[in-house]
């Protein structure tokens, strides 16, 4: 059958009614102990054989199972193009955010070679990493936190007091690589126990509601650059509200030269970039400005602006740092920073990898993800490098200059290992003012993320309430404590929507098998004498009880009744409802000779196009003739309606019992059963179609006399057709009536 015949495509299937004992026979369920034990799969990924330990190296380097098969005729000139401008952008990008982690600029040069190539070798993904605002500013609040300006005072001449820059700097490095060291042993050992899935509990309001906090806080660090004055350090909650104060009475005191020099820069860098958004189909490359304005002013050191006030890198030493262990002693002073620095820094890694990947029709592997990313943090941790993750500036550049395999990565690292060993130097004179005005244009695209907000108004005001939540608290609070803020208000929503979710009745829609609310739907008419009741959400022990309470309100009287009656109550409404059970026997057999009746003498259910039974709705007549028979079968199904004698719980949304689910369904049981003796087809159907659902509640003695796992269904439909073969019959025997369902 054609897909663009689908619409006047009909569906007939014939088979028997299946409860919870059928469709275990027919399906041919496995027990426990025919499955994979967890023994046994743990015994089957610890094999040692030539086979596993191929298939395991290639899983966790990839580089060994791509680069044989690398094609320099087709992805060459690309790669090579691509690496070379992606290396440029490393350069001042990677000096830039140094400043934000309070190390010397070398350092970030340091980050965008090691983590990098380290990275490019076990990544699975095509995004770049390297160095990044949100990680930058992360572990530079770490180091002024642990290493801050006061502590590195001295006496100088004239009893003037004086700053050991040298000192200092050093201490922040230590911190930053012991940071990052931890940071790196986190992620590994969360990869290595498949613990990749936690990026989860971070939702993308969450992420980006955090990034453009943070990017606040990164705006807010740079301005003392490109004024060029020294506010105070303000830590704790509220330090961005106290830096803002600080500076705006510093302002007075900014250097003019500076100044001009940060908005000289900006001018250029902005208009650049824009024109390079907007040819970017006609560019081959994209224009290099964030090289060529560094390069410009490196070029005007020969003018001596240092003696001019005017705040530059300082010296970068030529070479490579030697490899050294991080002091140890810092871990408990910041596990809790590199514990957050871990969660952000794979939440950015991983969606942006998920992004290119579903571009380019690639699979990316989480837990490899976590592991490639903890590797390079740990490894560039003994180099005194900071934490890094993937950037979506140089992932694009990549993309756009024709980058297509990992070797573009490794060329982009190969040209900055090339500057730091012979170029590094040249960029001493640099004004740091420059530096803080290429961090404040790559932050443009954080900051158009607040356009998420009147989107996520129309689509999920929830949602919108988180990423409004997660910004303020990241922005009043610190980093770690506004990231720790936002996850639990996050993970409060899902329970409150969980907790409170919409409790409806079904209907069924006429001549199909489908079920839908009733007050949703107008042709989803409630069939008589029995309650289809739906929650949209699982049930667990947050809203169990509510479950309860809201299903005795949705159900007609009789059952609140049997709720809240004694004895007598139970024999008076067992003699009412054995007259209408009476009613309902008669008004099944009701119907007009041109009409099939849903369930006849044989035990035949038949559901066709056309069919009409006063069961199911009120037959309609426009003869004269017939209106007194339709009366009278219209007044017998308003009969039926009026009491309940099956209520059908749909399951289909639950993943999982928990026990006090278990005695929630135990207590509505034993309210619904207190009058099972005197009313053998009073019954209390589930549509359950989890399997583990139904281990669970085998499990936890769910099941009894009086509930069997008769009286679970695979559908609704299955346990309406049920509820009224019962009714019908009266006490009759519990065989399976073969039942025919025709749509047409």
């Amino acid at each position: 059958m054609g897909v663009s015949d689908h619409a006047g495509a009909t569906v007939c299937v014939e088979r028997i009614i299946l409860d919870g004992l059928k469709l275990d026979e027919v399906a041919q369920r496995q027990t426990e102990i025919q499955r994979s034990s967890i023994k046994k799969k743990i015994c089957d990924s610890v094999r040692c054989s030539l086979g596993q330990w191929k298939i395991w190296i290639l899983k966790w380097i990839p580089l060994l199972s791509w680069i044989p098969q690398y094609s320099v005729r087709e992805n060459g000139l690309g790669d090579l193009v691509s690496g070379v401008s992606v290396g440029i952008m490393h350069l001042p990008q990677g000096m830039a955010y140094a400043l934000l982690a309070s190390v010397p600029p070398v350092f970030g040069l340091y980050t965008s070679f090691y983590p990098v190539l380290v990275m490019k070798t076990d990544l699975g993904s095509l995004n770049i990493p390297g160095t990044f605002a949100v990680i930058s500013i992360m572990i530079g609040s770490v180091s002024e936190r642990l290493a801050p300006d006061d502590h590195f005072l001295t006496n100088g001449t004239n009893e003037s007091v004086v700053m050991d820059m040298e000192a200092r700097d050093v201490q922040r490095v230590k911190v930053a690589a012991a940071t990052t060291l931890l940071c790196g042993i986190f992620q590994v050992l969360l990869g290595l126990v498949r613990f990749g899935f936690v990026v989860t509990y971070l939702s993308e309001p969450l992420v980006r509601g955090y990034t453009t906090g943070a990017a606040t806080h990164v705006i807010t660090s740079q301005l003392k650059y490109m004024f060029g004055v020294s506010p105070r350090r303000f830590s704790g909650p509220l330090q961005l509200l106290y830096t803002l104060v600080e500076l705006g009475r510093l302002l007075p005191q900014t250097h003019i030269a500076t100044l001009l020099i940060s908005l000289v820069a900006l001018t250029a860098l902005i208009i650049v970039k824009e024109i390079n958004s907007c040819y970017s189909r006609r560019l081959l490359l994209p224009v290099p400005i964030e090289l060529m304005v560094v390069s410009s002013y490196t070029c005007t050191m020969f003018l001596q602006i240092a003696v001019n006030g005017v705040d530059v890198v300082g010296e970068i030493p030529s070479g490579l740092v030697p490899p050294r262990v991080p002091e140890v002693g810092f871990f408990s002073s910041v596990v809790g920073d590199a514990f957050a620095v871990a969660v952000v820094g794979y939440a950015i890694n991983i969606s942006l990898g998920k992004t290119f990947a579903l571009k380019h029709g690639y699979k990316v592997d989480s837990n490899q993800e976590l592991v490639a990313l903890g590797l390079s943090n740990t490894i560039g941790g003994f180099f005194q490098c900071y934490s890094v993750t993937s950037s979506m500036s140089r992932s694009l550049v990549q993309e756009s200059t024709g980058g297509k395999t990992q070797v573009a990565g490794m060329i982009s690292a190969v040209i900055v290992f090339i500057t730091v060993l012979k170029l590094g130097p040249l960029f001493e004179q640099l004004p740091t003012a420059v530096l803080s005005s290429i961090v404040f244009v790559n932050l443009k695209g954080m900051f158009m993320q607040c356009q998420d907000i009147p989107a996520l108004w129309r689509s999920s005001r929830v949602d919108l309430l988180v990423w409004l939540v997660t910004f303020l608290c990241t922005v009043l609070l610190n980093l770690d404590l506004g990231l720790a803020a936002s996850i639990t208000f996050t993970l409060l929503t899902v329970i409150c929507r969980t907790q409170r979710p919409r409790y409806s009745l079904l209907g069924r829609v006429p001549d199909t098998e489908l079920y839908l609310e009733t007050e949703s739907y107008k042709e989803a008419k409630a069939i008589p004498g029995i309650t289809i009741f739906r929650s949209s959400a699982m049930i667990y022990y947050a809203n169990a009880e509510l479950y309860q309470e809201a299903l005795l309100k949705k159900v007609p009287h009789t059952t609140d009744e049997l709720h809240t009656g004694s004895k007598t109550t139970a024999f008076k409404l067992a003699n009412r409802m054995m007259v209408s059970m009476k009613d309902v026997s008669e008004s099944v057999h009701c119907h007009r000779t041109d009409r099939e009746c849903i369930i006849n003498d044989s035990g035949i259910a038949t559901v066709t196009h056309g069919n009409m039974n006063c069961s199911f709705q009120p037959e309609q007549d426009s003869e004269e003739e017939e209106q007194d028979e339709t009366d009278t079968h219209s007044s017998s199904c308003d009969g039926v309606q009026e009491h309940t004698h099956s209520i059908i719980l749909d399951f289909s949304p639950v993943s999982f019992i928990d026990t006090v689910t278990l005695k929630t369904l135990k207590n509505v049981s034993q309210v619904t059963f207190i009058c099972t003796h005197l009313l053998s087809y009073l019954t209390l159907p589930m549509c359950v179609t989890v399997v583990c659902v139904v281990e669970q509640l085998e499990r936890g003695g769910f099941f009894s006399e009086s509930i069997s796992k008769s009286h679970l269904f695979p559908s609704i439909h299955d346990a309406v057709l049920r509820c009224l073969c019962r009714s019908q019959r009266n006490r009759s025997s519990s065989e399976f009536a073969p039942v025919r369902l025709s749509s047409h």
